[in-house]
Formats: structure tokens, sequence, C-alpha cells
């Protein structure tokens, strides 16, 4: 499945490179009509992320986020931010499928496997944001990808082993909004690794045959976002290659 992504900062669409606040990209098109872009174009599902949310530990876009939930005609999975019960429960009474959960997922994991619980896995989508070390490890980073991790992706995922866990989001920061191609080899590790999880792969997206070459792993969805907006395809072509 082919997912579109809106990245939202003071309610704007953005997009960052390599994650990196200083280095962001401001479009002028409302959040709403690209989100109606993508559904004429044959999209089902968006990603919509809180980034103001992701830096400051605080979901501040909520009622933005519902609009589009309700008004798009798209399934919207979301995040940023999201830190407790109530936050969740507004989003979801609101219209939003599901719910991503980045960095509690790797501080608090305990928390988030009670929201599994809570909510039903089918709700609940954890994402992991990672850099490449100097040993070719995948180590989740935190809090809008401000903080470096500790823990390796594998220890992370190893943790939610018996959670309910249905469904994972995986960004390598590092090709994040560079248009240089996926890390076809990282999700080619977590398919083999993990293949009970839906794997939904972001991050580097380009190029036609960057999709087709991750759709050739058959994951449960592919994020794209600057490819989109910079015109390098759009969402039928996408969705059809």
């Amino acid at each position: 499945m082919i997912i579109p992504a809106i990245d939202l900062i003071e309610g704007r669409c953005v997009r960052l490179y390599k994650g990196d606040f200083n280095q962001r990209t401001d479009y002028n098109e409302a959040p709403l009509d690209v989100a109606k872009r993508f559904a004429e174009e044959g999209a089902t599902r968006m990603h919509v992320v809180d980034l103001d949310g992701a830096k400051h530990a605080n979901s501040e876009q909520m009622e933005l986020i519902i609009e589009l939930a309700q008004e798009s005609g798209l399934s919207v999975q979301t995040g940023g931010g999201l830190r407790d019960i109530s936050q969740i429960k507004k989003l979801l009474d609101g219209g939003v499928e599901r719910v991503v959960i980045g960095s509690l997922s790797v501080t608090n994991p305990q928390m988030v496997k009670f929201w599994l619980n809570e909510f039903g896995p089918e709700k609940v989508i954890i994402a992991l944001d990672v850099n490449i070390d100097d040993n070719g490890t995948p180590i989740p980073a935190t809090r809008g990808w401000v903080d470096a991790g500790t823990k390796s992706l594998w220890h992370v995922l190893d943790d939610y082993n018996g959670s309910g866990l249905h469904t994972v989001l995986i960004t390598d920061i590092g090709r994040d909004g560079v248009l240089g191609g996926a890390n076809v080899e990282l999700y080619k590790e977590v398919r083999a690794q993990y293949p009970s999880l839906n794997l939904i792969t972001s991050g580097g997206v380009g190029s036609l045959n960057d999709v087709k070459k991750l759709k050739a792993l058959q994951p449960h969805g592919i994020i794209i976002g600057k490819a989109l907006y910079e015109n390098r395809f759009t969402v039928t072509e996408a969705v059809a290659c």
C-alpha cells in the first residue's frame, strides 16, 4: 500500500532533510488540499506527523489532524508528541484510524504495551526512526529525532515479543528527505527477523524504481513524502508501478 505523508509545522506542510529541523522546506499548498489531491490520485490512507509535537513532546496540532481525518476522504494514521491516553482517545474518537507512537515506544515500552492492550493492536503502530551507527547497527532516536538512542532496533523489537504488536514503521533518518533511495537491506533484515510483523517503510524514496524495490519486499505499506511534493511522480503512478 502506498501511503503519502504530510508533515506539519505550525499548520503548514513541510519536509525535513535527514530529520533536521534547521533544514526544512515549506510548501504553500494547504494540508487539506494536499490530502484531497492524494485521495483523487488513488491513495486510501495517509500518514500525518505533527513535527511540532514530536519536537516538543506534546501533541500540538490535534484539531487540524482531526479535520484531515474527517474531511480528506482518507484513512489517517498520525503521530508526533503523543504522550498520554487522553490524546489517543481524542484522535481515535475524532476519526483517526491509527495512532503512531514514536519516542515512547523506545523510552517507555510498558506504557505502549498497555495502549496496545487498551485500544487493540490494529489501532496502535510503533514508529522506530533509526540512525545507522559505525558498526552498521540501526539505533532508534527519540524526541523528534533530536536525541540519540542507546538501544538497537533489534533490542527494541525483541522487547515487544508477546505484546500483541502488529505493525511497525521504520525510518532510516539518514535517508529521509534525501530522495536517494530507501534502505532496502535494512527492511529485508527486518522482514527476515520479524516475519509476523506488518512492516511500513519510510525514508529515501525518490523514484518509481525505489518504489518497485520496496514493493518487492511485500511490506504492509510504503510511506512517500518529499518525492510527491517535488513532483518526481504521482500517487497514481506509485500505486500502478
